[in-house]
């Protein structure tokens, strides 16, 4: 093909044996077919059969080529539009509150009483808490795209994770654990282990009714320990199941979720990252379960610990 006045070979397909003569077939302006061989027995009729195949067949792979680059490119344009939302929305919203309460804190002519005081602290402490919920959301995705996220496993108890996890939620965080007792360990690394309990633990918060908190069930199946994280909302249609965990999703039938639609993404990309699964299925009764299945450790207290590359 001719780029900028010289010829440069798009596709090669066998070797020219000694003495081959080459026979240029025009394609059409600025393609050609060279054919090379030692004076073939074709007409120039065949010959200028090849050569449309040989430009069509290019023009079907420069047409993929394109289409792939189209579509990630709507997606990464997608992936922009989503994020400038959630930090016109999801960010600015607790920074509003904790400026409004700081704002009002600090009138000089109110004697806010300790009760109120004690609420406008309260907001400001919980519009903190949001945005860090919201950044490490962020940061871990960007640790999944870029590649740069490497778990240490080692033996981990689920009792002491999951309380962890659910702490860093507020102690208004309420949700019901049910783990047996001689539960094995599992082989993970718990920092990301805990991130992906409490994300798994505020959606379930988020779209639990009033009076129903969700609950963690933990049980040993064939080698591997699952979790079950329950909630009483009002479920999701089979149609959209399989959305829920890309990122920057926000399904509008689960309700009154606050987060920018990170939390699932990031929780899948930790557990395949650590050798673990997550899937949604329906609780009964109504709402969703997020199933998490983690190897089982060894048994083995001297089981050494594992950096994956």
């Amino acid at each position: 093909e001719q780029v900028r006045d010289q010829w440069v070979a798009m596709a090669v397909s066998g070797q020219a044996p000694d003495g081959a003569t080459t026979t240029r077939v025009p394609v059409r302006p600025g393609l050609a077919l060279l054919v090379c061989g030692q004076s073939p027995p074709v007409t120039p009729r065949l010959l200028d059969g090849f050569a449309a195949q040989a430009g069509a067949a290019l023009d079907r792979d420069r047409l993929r080529t394109q289409a792939a680059q189209a579509e990630a490119l709507a997606e990464g344009n997608r992936m922009r539009t989503a994020l400038l939302a959630a930090v016109s929305h999801d960010l600015r919203t607790p920074l509003a509150s904790i400026k409004a309460s700081v704002s009002t804190l600090r009138q000089t002519d109110v004697q806010w009483a300790p009760a109120d005081e004690a609420a406008l602290l309260a907001t400001i402490e919980d519009g903190a808490d949001r945005l860090d919920a919201l950044i490490g959301n962020l940061l871990d995705m960007s640790r999944l795209t870029t590649g740069s996220l490497h778990p240490f496993l080692r033996p981990t108890s689920i009792d002491e994770v999951a309380p962890v996890a659910l702490h860093g939620l507020g102690t208004a965080a309420s949700l019901q654990m049910v783990v047996p007792d001689g539960l094995p360990l599992v082989r993970t690394d718990p920092g990301l282990l805990e991130r992906v309990l409490a994300n798994l633990f505020a959606n379930a918060l988020g779209h639990s009714p009033p009076g129903r908190p969700p609950v963690m069930r933990a049980h040993l199946a064939a080698g591997t320990v699952v979790l079950d994280v329950e909630d009483h909302g009002p479920g999701l249609p089979g149609h959209l199941k399989s959305r829920i965990f890309e990122p920057f999703e926000r399904l509008d039938e689960r309700g009154t979720g606050t987060g920018v639609g990170l939390g699932l993404a990031v929780a899948k990309g930790f557990l395949d990252a650590m050798g673990g699964s997550i899937t949604v299925l329906d609780t009964p009764g109504g709402g969703l379960t997020m199933r998490v299945a983690l190897p089982a450790a060894a048994t083995s207290p001297a089981s050494p610990a594992v950096a994956d590359p």
